[in-house]
């Protein structure tokens, strides 16, 4: 079984983004989850059972910071990937006002 999780955190503070709408869906666009970041910044799981093929990860950054008063440069960040075996997916976002990154975490 492919499960998916993920986490957000504030690099500009140091701590767990609380509070974040995370949606997850197909390449095709079908929503496949929703869910809200916890007090320590994750989504787990996120979805369980993911199909072979592209994702996508939808974090509303935009609402995010508004909410902390905070003026950010990205509305939203979209990370695409491919679910290409049965191992857990886990998919962290790095994130500040006027950047973010990404990896494939365990």
């Amino acid at each position: 079984m492919t499960s998916l999780s993920t986490h957000v955190l504030d690099t500009s503070t140091g701590r767990p983004a609380v509070g974040v709408q995370v949606s997850l869906s197909t390449a095709d666009g079908s929503l496949v989850a929703e869910g809200v970041t916890d007090d320590d910044g994750r989504v787990a799981p996120l979805a369980g059972d993911l199909a072979p093929g592209d994702h996508v990860l939808r974090f509303d950054t935009g609402a995010w910071f508004a909410a902390q008063g905070t003026t950010a440069f990205y509305p939203e960040v979209v990370v695409t990937f491919t679910v290409a075996d049965d191992r857990h997916h886990h998919v962290p976002l790095l994130l500040n006002p006027f950047g973010y990154s990404t990896y494939r975490g365990s």
